[in-house]
């Protein structure tokens, strides 16, 4: 059964819901949330916007890579490729519903918490987890090229082991710390 097959998609909200945004368990994000979130994001709220958007933000801040997202969505048997997930990361990126961390090349994930905020990314096990914004003070910035102006400044702390032990690499989402 789909995650779409097995929710309520009756309930039509009204402007006086309160969209719960980030849940914490599946239970708590009714779909009509999700519905809300992408139609205020600009966006249709098509069969697989609505089932990976359901995948994505019912379980709350959280950091998924789109193959990892892609094996969830196999797992609760929604039939998507893996290029549809790509592509909804990137239409949920562009519309502020997610914010893309680079760890490292092409490795990417992406952050259900979109504020302002630095990571740690676990190089034995390939985690990404969230460090509290009040933690780390840049200084030292460059001045911006001309007719240019810094918009952002992300800080992504590398971690390993301090023993070199090897360490069975096993995925497993990264939560908010």
């Amino acid at each position: 059964m789909s995650v779409l097959a097995s929710k309520d998609l009756t309930h039509q909200p009204v402007a006086s819901d309160h969209i719960p945004w980030p849940q914490k368990s599946p239970a708590s994000c009714p779909i009509s949330a999700v519905k809300a979130r992408l139609r205020s994001a600009g966006l249709r709220p098509t069969r697989q916007r609505m089932a990976l958007g359901w995948l994505l933000f019912a379980k709350g801040d959280r950091h998924v890579s789109a193959e990892m997202l892609y094996e969830e969505a196999l797992r609760a048997r929604e039939p998507l490729s893996l290029a549809t997930v790509y592509n909804t990361l990137r239409q949920f990126s562009e519309a502020g519903l997610l914010r893309q961390v680079s760890v490292s090349g092409p490795k990417t994930f992406f952050d259900t918490n979109v504020s302002e905020h630095h990571h740690f990314y676990n190089e034995d096990d390939e985690t990404v987890t969230d460090i509290p914004g009040s933690t780390i003070q840049v200084a030292g910035l460059p001045d911006a090229p001309e007719g240019m102006e810094i918009s952002s400044v992300e800080v992504i702390v590398r971690l390993r082991r301090a023993d070199g032990e090897e360490v069975e690499t096993k995925r497993v989402v990264g939560r908010h710390a």
